[in-house]
């Protein structure tokens, strides 16, 4: 197994909490992670199976006698009714680390911890690898505020790494690391039970046809702004629908809103969100997108590099138990920023490219943001494919994704 950063999260939960839920779509490696680090020390129980699933919904009193702590709950959220029931034993035993649990749907997984367990759960999110455990890294990984520091010294390129490989393979798993399991049948029968299972659970849904149509224009427009209406009547569906079934895709965890910086920017912002699929192994197959010479020649490349970048600091923050501080930046006037993080009162701007030739014009955006407010701002760069990492301009700089994604 490949070490994942999130073990190190979890470690320090362990030390102080009763209680640790570790939330993320079906397959990022929620239960081998828990089993790998605490298998030896907890007892485990899935409530997948449908039997077990009975037994702990009929009688929880006689299910949790049976399965004490410290115990692994694998998907709680198949028997919400066991929470209020733990939450009784936390309060008369309140010694960290006993109570472990896994869950796929986070609405309503977390309305029940919220409800039962607010103060006595530490609740993680685990995602598929980032590049940095994919190739691993995962245990050195730097959170995301010495991450950015460490960027402009960062030279050390990651082992073989395929550009095409990782978009088209993606980063679940079991199908970036096996490369004898066939990718066209593992995306396939992922997204059918994503819709069988989880949709279904999740809402009602009625046509879950129309749905994975839904699914597909979502995953066309991954790296775009969000334009709710369009995507609306492009389905044939209402806007509030359309709404609420991309709450679902986001309960789901198979997508990210990115949401716009504004503060102190005034009112020329363009306000909506950016659609990004959290996987772009899914994205590609959704896309139709089979091979790398049809992926390099796709306009859609450089959106699906996009959303490599972006998914992969996202997890940096989630990894290490973070909560998320990322923008985008656009205003009206065509100033366009790909990626901002605030972290310490200090924003970090890049800018997303897939060239392979990065020339000092392509610094101008960040430069004409960077002389508005100059005491706002810590780092400056374009993220993009060139084979090293250099100096720009004076304050700008170029970072290899392969450097800036493993350290």
């Amino acid at each position: 197994m490949k070490p994942r950063t999130l073990g190190r999260t979890i470690g320090r939960a362990m030390r102080t909490f009763p209680a640790i839920v570790v939330t993320g779509p079906r397959q990022s490696g929620k239960t081998t992670l828990l089993r790998t680090l605490y298998g030896a020390t907890h007892a485990f129980v899935t409530l997948e199976d449908p039997d077990v699933r009975i037994r702990a919904k009929e009688d929880p009193l006689a299910f949790l006698a049976r399965h004490k702590p410290p115990v692994i709950i694998d998907e709680i959220q198949y028997a919400p009714e066991l929470l209020s029931y733990i939450k009784t034993r936390i309060d008369e035993h309140r010694k960290p680390g006993q109570w472990l649990f896994t869950g796929s749907q986070h609405f309503g997984l977390m309305q029940g911890i919220s409800q039962s367990l607010a103060g006595r759960a530490a609740v993680l999110t685990l995602l598929p690898f980032s590049v940095a455990e994919r190739v691993g890294r995962g245990e050195t990984a730097l959170r995301a505020m010495d991450w950015v520091r460490a960027l402009p010294e960062s030279s050390e390129p990651a082992s073989r790494l395929p550009l095409g490989e990782v978009l088209l393979r993606g980063n679940y798993p079991e199908i970036a690391t096996r490369k004898a399991v066939d990718r066209q049948l593992w995306c396939g029968s992922y997204i059918s039970t994503f819709l069988e299972r989880d949709v279904r659970n999740l809402t009602q849904i009625g046509d879950l046809s129309q749905f994975e149509r839904f699914l597909r224009l979502c995953a066309v427009r991954t790296g775009q702004l969000l334009n709710l209406s369009d995507l609306a009547r492009d389905i044939g569906v209402s806007v509030p629908t359309a709404k609420r079934w991309l709450s679902v895709l986001e309960a789901g965890y198979q997508v990210y809103l990115l949401y716009p910086y504004y503060q102190s920017l005034g009112k020329r912002l363009v306000k909506s969100p950016k659609l990004y699929f959290n996987d772009t192994a899914l994205a590609s197959f959704l896309f139709g997108i089979h091979d790398q010479e049809a992926l390099f020649n796709s306009p859609s490349f450089g959106n699906l590099f996009e959303t490599l970048i972006v998914t992969d600091v996202l997890k940096r923050f989630l990894h290490a138990g973070e909560l998320p501080s990322l923008y985008y930046l656009r205003t009206r006037d065509g100033l366009e920023i790909d990626l901002v993080i605030e972290l310490g009162q200090k924003l970090h701007l890049f800018e997303i490219k897939g060239a392979m030739t990065v020339w000092p014009k392509h610094a101008d955006p960040l430069s004409r943001i960077m002389s508005s407010q100059k005491s706002s701002f810590r780092t400056a760069g374009i993220i993009a494919r060139a084979p090293s990492s250099f100096v720009l301009k004076k304050g700008i700089y170029h970072f290899n994704w392969k450097d800036a994604l493993t350290i």
